[in-house]
């Protein structure tokens, strides 16, 4: 029997609202997945220390406070930096449609602004992942 992908979903930042985050690591928890969620205001140590810790293939950032694009960017280079690059970073939250291909040139793997339908969110988070459970 195979492992599930284990997923980390955090909220990173001041943003105290985490019903989307609640919704979307139960939604993935449904659809398979091993989701560790880490609760709201973690700072970008601590979620990257989570990630090494949990062996997870996948963070995925849940941000409403507007601070989106500082934020990936300073997960994606922290994930860099920790030699553990290789995890994918995906955005969701408020995020307006302009700061989508900031997102992505900032090191995120996928942007799921509000509204996103969640097959659409689980679909996508299967092919970030395919294949990608290794050893630490």
């Amino acid at each position: 029997m195979t492992q599930p992908v284990r997923v980390l979903v955090a909220k990173p930042g001041l943003d105290g609202h985490d019903r989307g985050a609640k919704i979307v690591a139960r939604t993935l928890r449904d659809a398979g997945f091993e989701v560790i969620y880490t609760g709201i205001r973690q700072r970008i140590e601590d979620i990257v220390s989570i990630a090494l810790q949990e062996d997870v293939a996948l963070v995925g950032l849940s941000i409403l406070s507007g601070a989106h694009v500082a934020l990936t960017a300073r997960t994606v280079d922290a994930l860099r930096e920790a030699d553990a690059g290789d995890i994918a970073v995906v955005v969701g939250g408020t995020i307006p449609q302009g700061d989508v291909d900031k997102l992505l040139s900032a090191g995120a793997a996928a942007v799921f602004p509000t509204g996103t339908p969640l097959d659409t969110l689980v679909d996508e988070v299967r092919k970030l992942t395919a294949g990608s459970q290794v050893d630490r």
